[in-house]
């Protein structure tokens, strides 16, 4: 346990950081997953979208690097329309 005041409040930082970029890389996992599953149905465009706004804002973010949010849309994207 540190026992400098700034390493403490760091750790503290660090904590809540780790659990919003936790929350926002799991729904990314989900929503991708969801979107994957729908390939080939009515809904896969809407399911694409949804998709892409959350790698997007998490690129924006940092949580994730723009460029692995690029390549992640263009594969979905390549399953869209191969399919339809």
């Amino acid at each position: 346990m540190a026992n400098i005041k700034s390493q403490i409040k760091r750790n503290k930082q660090n904590e809540k950081a780790n659990a919003r970029n936790k929350a926002v890389r799991t729904e990314i996992k989900t929503r991708t997953k969801a979107a994957n599953a729908a390939v080939g149905t009515d809904d896969a465009e809407a399911a694409a979208k949804v998709a892409i706004q959350r790698l997007d804002t998490a690129a924006g973010k940092g949580v994730i690097h723009k460029n692995a949010a690029a390549r992640k849309k263009s594969r979905l994207m390549k399953k869209v329309n191969a399919a339809g």
